[in-house]
């Protein structure tokens, strides 16, 4: 349920009390956390020690704030926001996708915003900006990017339209669709909020170009262009053909980091679209999986390093990257690190782009389905050490509660597996790490000493590719089971179950879920994960809905437009068997590695389930979502995983010291920050992944008096 914006005089007072408040306290008794995570060098380090390894043990709830708007029906509600702290106020987003603002020291509410259109879409954060006469929080949902008035969140009417701007506007090509959602905060380089966003994966979706607006007007001031066009540097690594009229994506959906001494935005770039099949887009397709970095004035590009060459496994980088200082041979290094899904980590030289560990041309098996030709080689980093495993085979099957073990690892003996690089056929394809990590969007942590600490999981996923029907049959009318396989089956299955973890939801009885208005009404405007399919025509929604609501269908309908991509996948299957990933643990790990050597100093597990604990069997780990905190105390502060806990770490061991029972799963970066000389630990709880529920709540933690 939305809530009001609060009169501007009652905000306004509030805010002027708060800014009193915190002028009488003193700069010594307060550290913020003004940015998503924690600074420009996404570093999600905090130099607080107040919480330290002798008394973390004495950690108790302080408050807790319902931020209102939790889905525990249907596809369910996330909260994934990382919230940000500035001069005693915290702000996040809530469970129904509105920004708020709270006292960060008693969670009491200021405002909460009541705009339009949000429902549905996912949110990481809100991102601050201030000139010391205005104040701003930038608000992504959806397609909208929102200006606030950061004492009472009502729309800065003077930016943009109204308040907002509309991100598809640019970024539209021939053919493609209207799906882009800003869901993870944006980057300030002094008068520009720089902007990129999730895209679509499929061959509709629209062009993934960065873009800097300037944060008064809203006005477009500058922008690059991650499909090239002709005469640009990296137009010759794509098909003949402009490839911007052709191809979308290659997004920087995951964040950015800044260097704000250097003027430098580094920005990592997704996939091109369609994700697992390339034929349409040979060659290496620059810029697609980059680090780039660039000019944060005027987007000129200075260095770029290709992480994955003409990608189709999905393996685009998933998180921000970590700026960090590193000492190497005597010699102090200003690096740019990135984690992949692979379980790999990419250490640059921040200025130069030049790679400070080796990094090997690593051949794998080429053979794909027709149309395609997979790059010869891909860049593997000698160090630092991987932290996952790299591949599965039958030998990697968990050896308990395993009652099919010999069929399943007939049915593995079959797959296409054993390597990271495996060209996605008709046959049973693994992908190992998963196709979303590895390490995941929650990111890494550095610390001044140059550790890296990051979160990951070690779940197999398969997929295979099928011919798309309206290939084989262009001219033929579908009914709604056709029409289905077309445009749902990558997602859903073509049984309609979803997957494991609840991401793509079951579609079983979905009828005594939802009405039908209101499926049509999810097919015409998407929700969540999904894109909305407003590019296809009212028939062929007609003729799904007709499918899913498990009528009997009497809809057949043209296909709106014949895809140049001949395939479609089988789903994103992450592969359990009874209730656990069918792989021997670690499930989930916490892994930290010395950047100044390129070794691991330790590697933990992640989680826990507790059934098999009292069976004796040790901690698995589980899959995660979520980053870490690092504070100068000496503690490492996570929750991410599905078991409903946040925990603290030993930064320099690894060894567990306590750990908290959450209202629902924190599938979020904590914040940590200190207000009147307490320091505070929050998370938001908003569960609904891995088939966890649902909640609306922000926990903060702090020190018993």
């Amino acid at each position: 349920m939305k809530r009001q914006v609060p009169f501007e005089c009652i905000a306004g007072l509030l805010w002027s009390l708060f800014c009193l408040a915190a002028c009488q306290s003193g700069p010594d008794t307060r550290h913020d956390w003004p940015e998503y995570h924690g600074d420009g060098e996404r570093s999600h380090y905090a130099n607080l020690h107040q919480v330290d390894r002798t008394n973390v043990a004495r950690l108790r709830v302080a408050w807790q704030y319902a931020s209102g708007g939790a889905d525990t029906t249907g596809s369910r509600s996330q909260m994934q926001a990382n919230p940000i702290v500035v001069d005693g106020v915290l702000y996040g987003v809530s469970a129904a996708i509105q920004a708020f603002a709270i006292d960060a020291a008693t969670g009491q509410e200021i405002w909460q915003s009541d705009l339009e259109g949000t429902e549905g879409t996912l949110s990481r954060g809100v991102t601050y900006w201030s000139d010391g006469k205005e104040t701003y929080i930038f608000f992504g949902a959806g397609r909208w990017l929102h200006a606030l008035d950061a004492r009472t969140g009502a729309l800065v009417t003077t930016f943009g339209t109204d308040g907002r701007i509309d991100l598809r506007e640019g970024i539209r090509r021939p053919g493609s669709d209207d799906f882009i959602s800003s869901n993870t905060p944006n980057t300030i380089y002094k008068d520009l909020i720089i902007v990129s966003g999730r895209v679509a994966e499929n061959a509709t979706a629209l062009l993934g170009d960065i873009r800097a607006y300037d944060v008064r007007s809203g006005a477009l001031v500058w922008t690059f262009k991650t499909i090239p066009e002709p005469g640009q540097a990296g137009y010759e690594t794509w098909s003949p053909g402009n490839p911007r009229e052709r191809i979308g994506g290659a997004n920087t959906w995951m964040g950015m980091a800044i260097d704000r001494e250097l003027g430098i935005v580094y920005a990592p770039t997704g996939s091109a679209a369609f994700d697992f099949w390339g034929g349409n887009r040979l060659g290496d397709n620059l810029y697609s999986n980059c680090l780039l970095a660039l000019d944060a004035s005027t987007g000129r590009l200075l260095w770029h390093y290709q992480l994955v060459r003409h990608d189709i496994w999905d393996r685009d980088p998933p998180a921000t990257p970590n700026l960090v200082t590193i000492s190497r041979g005597g010699k102090t290094i200003k690096a740019v690190a990135l984690v992949t899904k692979q379980g790999y980590t990419f250490v640059f030289d921040r200025v130069t782009g030049e790679p400070v560990y080796p990094i090997e041309e690593v051949s794998f098996p080429s053979d794909a389905m027709d149309g395609e030709q997979p790059a010869p080689s891909q860049p593997v980093p000698v160090l630092p050490e991987h932290f996952t495993r790299q591949q599965f085979t039958s030998v990697d099957l968990r050896s308990f509660l395993m009652e099919d073990r010999d069929s399943l690892g007939r049915l593995l003996g079959a797959a296409r597996t054993g390597s990271p690089y495996i060209p996605i056929t008709d046959k049973m394809t693994i992908f190992f790490p998963g196709t979303d990590g590895g390490a995941q969007w929650g990111g890494a942590a550095t610390d001044p000493d140059g550790v890296l600490y990051v979160p990951a999981k070690e779940v197999p996923v398969y997929t295979s590719l099928k011919p798309r029907a309206d290939r084989a049959m262009p001219k033929a009318a579908m009914g709604g089971q056709k029409l289905y396989n077309l445009y749902c089956a990558s997602c859903h299955g073509e049984d309609r179950k979803g997957n494991h973890d609840g991401s793509f939801p079951t579609l079983i009885d979905l009828d005594k879920k939802m009405r039908e208005p209101e499926v049509h009404q999810l097919l015409a405007s998407g929700r969540g994960m999904m894109p909305p399919f407003g590019h296809i025509s009212a028939n062929e929604r007609k003729a799904i809905v007709e499918y899913v609501l498990v009528k009997e269908s009497t809809t057949v309908a043209q296909v709106s437009r014949k895809s140049e991509v001949p395939y479609h996948n089988t789903g994103y299957n992450r592969w359990y068997h009874a209730g656990y990933p069918v792989n021997s643990p670690p499930w989930g790990t916490l892994t930290a590695i010395d950047l100044n050597t390129g070794k691991r100093r330790w590697q933990v597990v992640l989680g826990e389930y507790q059934e098999l604990s009292l069976q004796g069997i040790p901690p698995t780990g589980t899959d995660n979502y979520g980053g870490p905190v690092v504070t100068a105390g000496g503690l490492i502060f996570i929750a991410a995983t599905r078991d409903e806990k946040i925990r603290a770490f030993d930064k320099d061991t690894g060894a567990l010291l306590w750990e908290h029972a959450l209202p629902a799963a924190g599938y979020a970066t904590p914040s940590t920050y200190m207000v009147d000389g307490k320091q505070y630990i929050v998370i938001a709880c908003g569960g609904g992944k891995l088939n966890t529920k649902s909640g609306d709540k922000y926990v903060a933690f702090a020190l018993m008096d």
